[in-house]
């Protein structure tokens, strides 16, 4: 179908379109994992040159969607901290031309994962905005070759101990302002968007629905249980990035 990037069927399509709409209600209802759900499944049908730029132009529509709808909730200082280092984390990454082993950055980012996670419970104002502005350049910078970042994001934001709504709000915003900056540095560099805009639309109005559903469930979920599950998630995703390196997956 014209409406189709090349070497992706209709079949393909309603895949992708299926799937961004489920991991968007995760998202939405849990906090985080949809995202890299989602680019898991897109790894087995999407060419590998598309996959980080396509993958991250359907989160910006997706974590932007959660985003507004969740608005109210959202702390601002915090993203602007995230959003001044996320931009030093872009231009960094515009002109790495040596990129660090797949291998490598996974152990790292699934190492401070549980650190952050079970490690040691610091205060909100035990952390400087240095440190905030310090994890957007770093998680902003790691985004370009790994893709999907967002459990290092909501590990980050669990860390600092908000009621659930203000967990996922401030989460979207962070995430929808890294992958706005990963689009800029693909268009820049090349990548030819127009190709997939088609596919993409439909995923991210797919994802919209998704969202809405998901954060209807966020408000039957307990805070309590919000955040053991909450912890579990990210977890399991941080073991799954283990698993995938010494698996050869």
């Amino acid at each position: 179908m014209n409406w189709l990037p090349e070497l992706v069927g209709l079949d393909t399509a309603l895949l992708l379109i299926i799937t961004s709409t489920l991991t968007s209600m995760l998202t939405a209802a849990m906090g985080i994992g949809g995202g890299v759900l989602l680019l898991a499944v897109m790894a087995t049908v999407v060419p590998a040159a598309a996959l980080i730029p396509v993958h991250g132009l359907v989160q910006l529509g997706s974590n932007g969607n959660r985003a507004i709808l969740t608005r109210e909730h959202i702390d601002w200082s915090l993203v602007r901290l995230f959003t001044a280092g996320a931009v030093i984390g872009a231009l960094i990454a515009f002109f790495v031309v040596v990129q660090l082993s797949v291998e490598v950055i996974q152990l790292c980012v699934a190492g401070f994962i549980l650190f952050l996670v079970w490690g040691p419970k610091l205060s909100k104002q035990e952390m400087p905005p240095m440190g905030l502005v310090l994890a957007g350049a770093g998680t902003t910078l790691v985004t370009m070759f790994v893709g999907a970042t967002g459990p290092l994001v909501a590990a980050f934001v669990y860390r600092l101990s908000y009621e659930k709504y203000r967990t996922v709000a401030t989460f979207a915003t962070c995430m929808t302002v890294q992958h706005l900056l990963k689009m800029c540095v693909f268009g820049l560099i090349g990548f030819a968007f127009t190709d997939w805009l088609p596919l993409i639309f439909l995923m991210i109005v797919g994802g919209f629905a998704g969202t809405w559903v998901g954060l209807h469930i966020l408000k039957k979920v307990p805070a309590d249980r919000f955040q053991i599950i909450f912890r579990l998630l990210v977890t399991a995703l941080a073991l799954r990035l283990i698993w995938q390196v010494f698996s050869g997956y």
